[in-house]
């Protein structure tokens, strides 16, 4: 049975996304919320922090939580997580993924020096378009040593390359450093993105290894900056 406060947190989504609880509506008290849902105080906190992990409310001191504005998709940063994982958690929004092109190239001296392999090695290059409520918003461009993640398809791409990874491969994601940036956009984001006048792009790059420390992956999501928040939990 779904705990308590995933079913107070769950039933709070709905009145949001719905709209029965719009952007910049401020969310019934604790007290109310415990009262309404028959929880104790601990469970409605655990509810609300899940809301704001997930970029549903924010909190304001003083003031109570409020709902944020869901125009802006938020995607966290707070572990590695594939678009097509991100995808399950955008419930109301009509999502699809158009693959490019995958194909092999050659590294260069650079991408050789990056991946620590010899220049000319095989990498396998995939480029897709996300595309969110009939807009273009996201173009990522994956390069992964061939060798280390063989036998990728258009088809394997159009869903999710990290489930082929571990599922069928069987190899374990470890970590990723990652870069955020705001960039001109280029050509091709010009091209592959419903830009609507915006001159330049959030770019996220995700250098990503396997847990044998193998470094087998470079990632660039190029998006859309006005349609976006990136969320992350601090602690001390």
């Amino acid at each position: 049975m779904m705990p308590k406060y995933l079913q107070i947190y769950q039933q709070l989504v709905d009145r949001i996304q719905d709209g029965t609880l719009p952007a910049e509506t401020k969310l019934p008290s604790e007290t109310e919320l415990m009262q309404e849902f028959g929880a104790s105080r601990g469970t409605v906190r655990k509810a609300i922090d899940a809301l704001q992990d997930k970029g549903f409310v924010r909190k304001h001191q003083g003031k109570g939580v409020f709902v944020l504005s869901q125009d802006a998709i938020a995607f966290q940063f707070n572990g590695i997580v594939s678009f097509s994982e991100a995808n399950r958690q955008m419930t109301g929004h009509d999502v699809t993924t158009d693959v490019i092109s995958c194909d092999l190239i050659e590294a260069t001296e650079e991408l050789a020096h990056l991946f620590h392999v010899a220049p000319g090695t095989s990498l396998t290059q995939v480029k897709r378009v996300r595309t969110i409520d009939g807009e273009r918003v996201i173009f990522d461009i994956n390069l992964f040593v061939t060798s280390l993640v063989p036998g990728l398809t258009k088809e394997i791409a159009g869903s999710s390359i990290y489930s082929y990874i571990e599922q069928t491969l069987g190899r374990q994601i470890s970590y990723a450093k990652r870069k955020i940036e705001a960039q001109p956009a280029t050509a091709e984001d010009q091209q592959y993105l419903d830009l609507e006048g915006t001159s330049h792009v959030i770019v996220i790059t995700n250098d990503t290894y396997y847990y044998e420390g193998q470094h087998f992956e470079r990632t660039q999501s190029r998006h859309r900056l006005d349609k976006f928040q990136f969320t992350d939990i601090a602690r001390r």
